[in-house]
């Protein structure tokens, strides 16, 4: 398969076995449900809450979700090729900023039409990273960082071509 760069003739040609997959909801659920898990406020009936119920309550509960490591490849790697399908996943050959200014990181967004989403980089740069805070519903993060629900929150995910090499040689 052959991904565009955007605004540029060249191509990057990336395995079918990673980036043309079906989609499949019910595993992409399992996966985002297991990363939130965490974020669960309960019930009301929490202690932390007023007139909520014992601290120590004699039947503590557990919400956890295990997914195993090829599951978690799989829904990836579907979402990734949901991503291209929608035609939500911008490829760059680089997206490195000067210097930790956010006009300048909203100049190059602007070149690529993209005002929102996510910006997959191959390794954490400073400069990139503190040039994007400021702004708001952009997020920054590397490959070892990204996250199926990063990736299905985004309205756009920006991957550099170092990115996408690091994300397919992971997922397949």
């Amino acid at each position: 398969m052959d991904l565009q760069l955007h605004k540029a003739s060249d191509k990057v040609t990336v395995a079918d076995k990673v980036f043309a997959r079906d989609f499949n909801e019910g595993l992409v659920h399992q996966a985002v449900v297991s990363f939130l898990v965490g974020a669960r406020a309960g019930t009301i009936r929490s202690p932390i809450w007023r007139s909520g119920g014992k601290t120590f309550a004699a039947v503590p509960r557990d919400h956890s979700v295990k997914l195993n490591k090829k599951m978690y490849r799989a829904a990836m790697s579907s979402i990734v090729s949901e991503l291209i399908r929608q035609d939500r996943l911008l490829v760059v050959e680089d997206i490195a900023v000067d210097a930790p200014k956010t006009k300048g990181l909203i100049t190059k967004l602007n070149d690529l039409d993209m005002s929102k989403g996510l910006i997959v980089s191959e390794t954490a740069d400073e400069n990139l990273y503190l040039a994007a805070r400021n702004i708001p519903y952009l997020d920054v993060t590397d490959v070892a960082g990204v996250s199926a629900v990063d990736l299905v929150s985004a309205d756009k995910v920006l991957m550099t071509v170092g990115a996408l090499r690091a994300l397919e040689e992971w997922l397949a």
